[in-house]
């Protein structure tokens, strides 16, 4: 089997959106799939194209065996709506440019999209299955624009809502297939297109047995320590748990891994005093699985409930048994309590997260050490990446 896998994020990039892309690869390359990438010059989280790769319209590079084919994308952080979207659909008119790779094209059997960015989706969709006629399986990791009008990015029943909602319509239906990270987000394609062929993708976590077989997880004596691993921006708002938890009296230390439009404003709270606070810039994902087993607890932030997403950072420190303080509703709150990985407080109330920490700093050696077992045995079990992608070959196999 040949397959091709659209995505807007791909290594060297990181965070969750490309990890989850750069390890679907992975997965489909270790059980014999040849897979080649068309994703975009890398530029995230940074909003500005890495060094080695500026000053060009498109290349091939081969990344671990696969071929990765990039253009040119307009790269940004900006919070502004028009600069955002000119990032969104950029990409969208340059991979046309791959659409004259006739003879490469025929030779695909399948075609992964992933969405969002919409406007990606769609015009891939587009290009591979209106043009080429293959056969198409949508990566939804995102209910956009829902999620946008939650967010307060775009106002329902607004043209771009509008537009936008159309086109999500649309590539559902066009789509053979569709794998999407939640339940959530299956219900929705499900209400749309009852006779849809539907996965359920989490986007789990791949860590090497030497990290997985580590020492039994104890709290750190003295101060807490807590770990927050990733984007920093507006759905997450790490800047407002920084601003009002006061860490120093809860007995904790607060340390932030990653990048964002909310770096700065967290690096200049730290200068201006706030104690027990450390920001140490991003990590690639393999260095950051190694400097997370120095921490007792993972924070994992969000907003406010939006329907259809589940952060990846619930799966990244399962297998190193780490415990969770989830702050935020939804399914993502449903999976951490109801498996007892950690607790769970609402989102913005600090007092309550406050409380969730003391909790934790409080707690009897064997109550986290359950917590902890409980991480690593939904690894090895029900949250498993080898055992999900059995069953993602065989429905592959199916389509």
């Amino acid at each position: 089997m040949k397959i091709l896998v659209v995505s807007f994020y791909y290594e060297p990039e990181i965070g969750a959106a490309p990890c989850r892309i750069t390890n679907l690869v992975r997965g489909l390359k270790e059980r014999g799939v040849q897979v080649d990438v068309l994703t975009c010059l890398p530029n995230y989280p940074k909003g500005r194209i890495f060094d080695g790769y500026r000053g060009r319209f498109s290349m091939k590079e081969n990344l671990d065996g696969v071929d990765v084919y990039r253009y040119w994308t307009y790269a940004t952080v900006s919070k502004g709506v028009v600069r955002r979207a000119l990032a969104m659909t950029s990409f969208a008119v340059t991979m046309w440019a791959f659409g004259f790779k006739r003879r490469l094209i025929r030779s695909y059997d399948k075609v992964i999209v992933q969405s969002p960015p919409i406007m990606v989706s769609a015009s891939a969709m587009s290009l591979f299955k209106c043009c080429f006629g293959k056969k198409v399986v949508l990566n939804v990791s995102d209910l956009w624009p829902g999620s946008a009008v939650e967010l307060g990015f775009m106002k329902e029943n607004s043209l771009p809502f509008k537009y936008t909602s159309r086109q999500e319509r649309k590539i559902y239906r066009s789509a053979d297939a569709v794998m999407g990270q939640s339940n959530e987000i299956l219900d929705r394609v499900r209400s749309l297109e009852p006779d849809k062929r539907l996965f359920l993708y989490r986007n789990l976590s791949r860590i090497s047995a030497e990290l997985q077989a580590g020492k039994e997880k104890t709290a750190s004596p003295g101060k807490l320590k807590i770990v927050y691993a990733g984007l920093l921006g507006v759905p997450q708002d790490v800047l407002s748990i920084v601003r009002n938890v006061d860490f120093e009296s809860v007995g904790a230390e607060f340390h932030i891994y990653g990048g964002g439009n909310q770096a700065d404003d967290i690096k200049n709270e730290i200068a201006a005093g706030k104690k027990n606070v450390f920001y140490h810039g991003v990590l690639a994902k393999e260095q950051m699985n190694k400097v997370m087993g120095e921490y007792d607890v993972s924070l994992i932030a969000l907003v406010k409930s939006i329907t259809g997403a589940v952060p990846s950072k619930i799966f990244d420190t399962l297998p190193l048994g780490i415990p969770l303080l989830f702050c935020g509703t939804g399914e993502g709150a449903a999976i951490v309590r109801d498996n007892g990985f950690g607790l769970v407080s609402e989102p913005s109330d600090y007092r309550m997260i406050e409380n969730k920490i003391r909790e934790f700093a409080m707690m009897e050696a064997h109550e986290f050490q359950a917590y902890s077992e409980r991480c690593r045995e939904a690894s090895a079990g029900s949250f498993n990446f080898d055992s999900q992608f059995e069953s993602f070959m065989q429905f592959l196999n199916q389509i």
